[in-house]
């Protein structure tokens, strides 16, 4: 279980990510138009899972602002943006921000995604909602870099990210 705060107080998560050179963990999500999307579906593309608590606070949505410009100029990389938002809340945000190149998935229906990730939030006001944390996974399925964000209200390292895929 990891250890983070939220505002410097104490949370921890039901577990830890997948460790580097791992086969990442199957998922299924829902996307905005309420269809499923599934690892599988992405499938011999690189991915930056985005992984945050809620897209209505500021630094969530800061994040899916970052990876929306970094992902622009990507090869072969699709950025999904996770959280337990209802899809309609992930679509209305990304419509009103002209969000368009990430992918916003809601694990809403049983939270699955944050126990095979091991970043459900156990305890604290927040409990229930995912860490904020970043998975980078390679075209063959494999987890080559991991962030688990130590302070909820601080934003994940996008450079360190983005260079695990160079």
């Amino acid at each position: 279980m990891a250890e983070i705060t939220l505002k410097g107080n104490p949370v921890k998560t039901i577990g830890e990510l997948p460790e580097k050179g791992t086969a990442a963990p199957g998922f299924t999500l829902v996307k905005t138009d309420l269809s499923t999307a599934s690892l599988e579906d992405f499938k011999g593309s690189r991915l930056v899972l985005n992984i945050f608590p809620s897209v209505d606070t500021g630094t969530c949505a800061a994040s899916v602002r970052k990876f929306n410009e970094k992902a622009a100029g990507l090869e072969n990389t699709k950025v999904l943006c996770i959280s337990r938002d209802l899809p309609f809340a992930q679509n209305r945000f990304c419509g009103a921000e002209g969000i368009e190149n990430v992918i916003s998935l809601s694990d809403f229906r049983d939270g699955s995604f944050g126990s095979n990730y091991g970043l459900t939030i156990a305890n604290g006001p927040l409990q229930g909602l995912h860490s904020r944390a970043v998975v980078v996974v390679n075209e063959n399925g494999e987890v080559i870099y991991t962030q688990q964000v130590s302070e909820i209200a601080d934003e994940p390292d996008y450079e360190k990210a983005i260079a695990a895929l160079q």
